[in-house]
């Protein structure tokens, strides 16, 4: 084994199930080459939502999803709840999607975390 490659950092992995603390390691990471995707309607999200994230409600989530996401693009997702991530992780899925990662807990997870959240207005 070369010993530089100890030096060099790996991305970390994606998982099909992943904690606040997983993405916030891939972020940090730098470059990440990902999308972060909520789910929620509107409203939620102009509450907050995790700094980057964009906004597909899941009544549109297919149809644009496959309008600007590559199938091949690491995608975490999250929702009101882990049920609703992981149905909106599985309509990608079956839609051709293979690097979907569901967000456990959503923004209350990453809250709670005390990671950065943004609303509307800004990155807090």
């Amino acid at each position: 084994m070369n010993p530089l490659s100890r030096l060099i950092p790996v991305v970390p992995p994606l998982k099909a199930r992943s904690l606040a603390s997983d993405l916030k390691a891939r972020l940090d990471w730098g470059e990440p080459a990902l999308t972060i995707v909520d789910v929620r309607d509107r409203d939620e999200f102009n509450e907050a939502h995790i700094c980057g994230a964009v906004s597909i409600p899941r009544a549109q989530l297919l149809d644009r999803a496959l309008r600007f996401l590559e199938l091949t693009r690491d995608i975490y997702i999250y929702g009101t709840s882990d049920e609703e991530t992981a149905r909106a992780a599985g309509e990608l899925r079956r839609a051709g999607y293979r690097k979907v990662s569901e967000l456990r807990g959503g923004v209350a997870a990453w809250k709670a975390f005390g990671f950065p959240i943004e609303s509307s207005a800004r990155c807090v």
